[in-house]
Order: C-alpha cells, then sequence, then structure tokens
C-alpha cells in the first residue's frame, strides 16, 4: 500500500509541475505572433523596424546580391534612415576611417598618389530626387533621373565633402570616376562646383564605348588605365561595390551607405 501511494503522489507532483510551467512559460500574443509562420516562405515574421533594419544589413554587405527595389514595408524605414541623424553619423564614421587611413600613407610628391572618388551618392546626394520618386521602391526611370542630374542641383554629402577638403590638403590627387556619360559633363562639373568641390585632376565619364558595359567592368578598366599612367591609387570611395570591386583595386576600398538603389 506504501507503494502504491508513493505512486500516487508523483503522479501528482507531475501533474502539478506540468500546470505550473504552462502557467509560467507562457507565450505572450505579440511574441507568439513573431514567431508564427508567414504562410509563403515558411519564416518566423518580425517586426518591420528589425526585419528593415536586418535588410539594409544585407544590402550594405551584399549579402543581397542584385535586388530591384526596396521591399514596400521598408520604404517608410528607407526614408527615415537616409532623411535622419543615422545616415549623416553613419557616413561621418566612413569619413573618419577613410583620414584615418589616409593619414598613414607616404605620398611621393609626384602627383600620382590618388584617391578615387564616385560621384553620385558618394559626393552629391540624390536624396532630393528620391524623395519625389519612393525612395528606391519605384523602377529606375533613367529619363527622370538624367533630367534631375541636368538640373545640377544636387547637394553636397556634408562627411563626403569634408573629406575631399582634407584629402586635397594632404596632397593627394582627387580623381572623379562616374557612371555618367559624356553628354552630362558640364552639368556634373557645375553640380560639383556649386556643392563645393573643386581641384580634381580628372573627371572620368562614360565614353560611347562604354555603353553597355557593367559599372564593375567599366570602372575596372578606367583604374586600370591610370595605373598604366603611373599613378597609385591608395584611396577609392564609393556607395556601390561596383564601384570598389573588379580589377586594379585600391590598396584601400570605403563604401558609404547606400540602401536605396543597387548597381551590378
Amino acid at each position: 500500500m506504501a507503494q502504491v501511494a508513493i505512486f500516487r503522489l508523483l503522479i501528482l507532483l507531475t501533474v502539478a509541475c506540468t500546470s505550473i510551467s504552462q502557467s509560467i512559460i507562457q507565450i505572450w500574443p505579440r511574441k507568439q505572433a513573431l514567431l508564427a509562420s508567414d504562410g509563403i516562405s515558411g519564416h518566423r515574421e518580425i517586426p518591420n523596424d528589425l526585419y528593415c533594419e536586418s535588410w539594409r544589413f544585407t544590402v550594405e554587405t551584399n549579402d543581397a546580391g542584385i535586388w530591384t527595389r526596396v521591399p514596400a514595408r521598408c520604404v517608410g524605414y528607407v526614408k527615415e534612415y537616409m532623411t535622419g541623424d543615422k545616415y549623416s553619423a553613419d557616413s561621418e564614421a566612413v569619413a573618419d576611417d577613410s583620414l584615418a587611413y589616409a593619414k598613414t600613407v607616404e605620398l611621393s610628391g609626384d602627383g600620382k598618389d590618388a584617391w578615387i572618388f564616385d560621384i553620385d551618392d558618394t559626393l552629391l546626394s540624390n536624396v532630393p530626387y528620391y524623395t519625389s520618386h519612393g525612395f528606391g521602391s519605384e523602377i529606375f526611370d533613367e529619363v527622370s533621373f538624367d533630367n534631375w542630374v541636368d538640373m545640377a542641383e544636387a547637394p553636397a554629402i556634408p562627411a563626403s565633402l569634408r573629406l575631399y577638403k582634407e584629402l586635397e590638403e594632404r596632397g593627394f590627387t582627387i580623381i572623379l570616376l562616374t557612371g555618367r556619360t559624356e553628354v552630362q559633363r558640364k552639368a556634373t562639373e557645375l553640380n560639383l562646383q556649386y556643392a563645393g568641390y573643386s581641384n580634381w585632376q580628372r573627371l572620368i565619364l562614360r565614353a560611347n564605348s562604354d555603353h553597355g558595359k557593367t559599372a564593375t567592368i567599366y570602372k575596372s578598366e578606367r583604374r586600370k588605365q591610370l595605373e598604366d599612367e603611373g599613378y597609385k591609387i591608395h584611396g577609392n570611395s564609393g556607395d556601390q561595390w561596383s564601384d570598389l570591386t573588379g580589377l586594379a583595386v585600391a590598396k584601400r576600398s570605403f563604401k558609404l551607405p547606400n540602401p536605396i538603389y543597387v548597381i551590378a
């Protein structure tokens, strides 16, 4: 009888513990929703702010590869990021890292110590344009963007202007390498001057012979030509991985943030 009593006591304790555990380990409604399947990919749902922050991370690290537009759920996030303090702070951080490296470079003094800058969303901000075009949620419209370029009203990115001026003062030769075309040379020069940039050594734009080339190939070829001319490319600043990768890469490359679009 004693064994039966002990057995019954163990059963009661087991039931009690189970009940207590279930009452303690409750998945509160919001958490339950976060862990639920999204019904499409089978992945758990996460709040927009976390989802979009992670999406931007994959974009900036190039893990996302080629994509065509900002996800609909992240348009507000991208707008807030690009027009708020976070984008400015990130750009300043890139400029600080660039300058810290530049201070370690021993310049030869022969005028061949080069630093390359991209232009769009590296030196000049296209945020005013994308404010009217969905912050990357719309398919790129080349005609409307070319009209924006012709207006020559893009403001400088403050962090990049600061870096540009300091590199110039330290004796680097500044070379601008952009995906814009030769027909946009005058507007580009005017815009750069309006934004506060000056004294670049060379402004390289796409020629007719570059039509159809990817940005990576086009910019690699131009960097190789510079190297063949004797330039030492110490640094390269761009908002796209295609500004920085390929052949004849700089000794150090610096990626500026851009979650609005990608160029291969």
